[in-house]
């Protein structure tokens, strides 16, 4: 059986380093575009030394500036059809931020193109800011000829904007790598204004519309049947036989064939997604991530474009609706993304549906102290994220003047009808002293926490332990258990497996995952692997 694959890190690198060429069946990207949230990579060598993707950073409110210009030459300098186009951009766009987000997507679509199978499908999803501007690259990498689909994706029924008609919509735009793809029609039920319009009529089996019985071509048996002679679509003595069955309507002027609502598959979906709704605040799938999209959405992509066994890709995974779908449908996934936040989310999020029946590997994150250090060395933030990961802690606001001295919490109920209560986490990758330790111990009374804990990069010393010891325990009301109030936990311990000390009952930390049950196919081994 095959592992399937959480990356973190930059996905252009990835896909360079271990995705082999023609290994994948489906390709969702959701690339992010004007949300002003900075993404940095997160990873390094084995052996220790900066790997390119490493000192690469990039926001998705996208400026033209070195980088965007590098990437954009190094896109030209290779010749070829997305060349052209990305001239044309430029005398187009200019030096624009627009042009540094085509510059960032072009080499990345170039290899999703070459990871894709011959039979293969990507589906690329934007909102009509960029959409017009993605659609030609792709026919550049793809070839218009394998342009399959602008899909319409009503997202919202309504939405007011000032000067302009309300943008309730995003694109999809469908490819396939060659003419010789995978395709499965799909069908959805009939709208209640179509069932109204056109099954008009009921008998003792149900509803039903009326079908013509003509030949196809004109050509048929010619025969009288009701007053009527013509040629018919069936032979006369099928049509008897459909009489005696209740199947042919002889009140109007020429006979015509009954069509019954619950015995017809129902309509073939079409470009023009609107019955597919945003996931509204109370659903359970809501996570509470920004860009996260409803199940039901991948679900369609997925069913149409692969089948059980097959490669699903998504570059850009966010909170990881498409490698969740994906393990539900029996299909092998491969995730990536360059925010800790996102993969710690979507380890969390599998877990919570397929619990022990899902396996999956990660790569790019910190295995041991070095590879720590280095992440701290590069980005403070990063670093952050990735040790409140490991305790399974939310992060908190990073807004000025809010939740000072507190990086992230824990949520926890230990009594029957009882109130939520919390663990205040403080995470420090420099220097540490006995003084922090008293903060930690401030913040969790000001808080009125339960328990308070410090990760630390760096050895504690004796004070600081001293200090933690001095605050004394919490005993849980439903465990009758004691907790040390201040723990001091060392990155080393975390990877070693050493976890925070509260209640056993079910975190509540990060809104869980609806349920789901998926048994993983015998499949062939996966890109890379």
């Amino acid at each position: 059986m095959t592992e399937n694959i959480l990356y973190y890190g930059d996905n252009l690198d990835i896909l360079r380093r271990y995705v082999r060429d023609e290994t994948v069946d489906l390709i969702y990207l959701d690339p992010p575009f004007n949300s002003k949230a900075t993404y940095n990579v997160l990873f390094g060598e084995k052996n220790g030394s900066d790997s390119a993707a490493q000192i690469k950073a990039f926001e998705d409110s996208w400026h033209w500036d070195t980088a965007a210009a590098e990437a954009y030459y190094e896109v030209v300098e290779s010749g070829g059809r997305v060349a052209d186009a990305m001239r044309a951009f430029r005398l187009l766009l200019g030096d624009s931020d627009m042009l540094a987000y085509l510059a960032m997507m072009a080499p990345r679509l170039i290899q999703l193109h070459r990871v894709l199978k011959p039979t293969g499908s990507i589906y690329l999803h934007c909102d009509p800011t960029a959409s017009h501007y993605l659609k030609v690259l792709l026919d550049a990498v793809l070839g218009p000829r394998n342009f399959r689909n602008e899909i319409v994706w009503q997202r919202f029924t309504f939405h007011a904007d000032a000067k302009r008609f309300g943008r309730v919509t995003d694109r999809i735009v469908f490819y396939t790598k060659t003419r010789d793809f995978t395709f499965n029609q799909l069908r959805v039920p009939y709208s209640k204004e179509y069932v109204a319009s056109k099954f008009r009529y009921v008998d003792e089996r149900g509803r039903f519309r009326l079908d013509n019985l003509n030949p196809p071509g004109g050509r048929g048996p010619v025969y009288e049947f009701h007053g009527v002679t013509r040629a018919w679509r069936f032979t006369e003595e099928k049509m008897r036989q459909l009489e005696a069955e209740g199947r042919i309507y002889t009140k109007s002027r020429v006979a015509q064939l009954k069509r019954y609502l619950h015995e017809l598959p129902g309509q073939a979906v079409h470009s023009l997604w609107n019955d597919i709704s945003p996931i509204n605040p109370r659903a359970k799938e809501r996570l509470g991530y920004p860009t996260q999209k409803p199940e039901a959405l991948l679900e369609r992509i997925i069913k149409a474009s692969s089948n059980e066994g097959d490669v699903v890709l998504d570059p850009f995974c966010g909170c990881g609706t498409a490698v969740v779908v994906a393990e539900r449908l029996h299909r092998c996934w491969i995730g990536m993304d360059i925010t800790h936040l996102a993969v710690t989310l979507m380890k969390h999020r599998l877990r919570d549906a397929f619990s022990d029946d899902v396996s999956f590997k990660v790569i790019g994150e910190p295995v041991s102290l070095p590879d720590a250090k280095t992440l701290a060395r590069q980005d403070r933030f990063q670093f952050e994220l990735w040790a409140l990961g490991l305790v399974g802690a939310r992060p908190t606001s990073k807004k000025r003047g809010a939740d000072k001295g507190i990086d992230g919490r824990l949520y926890f109920h230990d009594e029957r009808k009882g109130k939520t209560k919390q663990v205040i986490i403080s995470v420090k990758s420099g220097h540490v002293s006995v003084s922090q330790v008293r903060d930690l111990r401030g913040v969790v009374e000001r808080e009125k926490a339960q328990i308070g804990v410090f990760i630390t990069l760096e050895e504690p010393t004796k004070p600081m332990r001293s200090e933690a010891a001095s605050a004394g325990f919490y005993e849980s009301p439903g465990w009758g258990k004691k907790y040390p109030r201040i723990q001091i936990l060392t990155v080393a311990e975390l990877l070693e497996g050493a976890q925070i000390q509260y209640p056993p009952r079910t975190s509540v930390t990060f809104k869980e995952a609806p349920k789901a049950k998926a048994q993983r196919p015998e499949t062939r081994k996966l890109a890379g692997m």
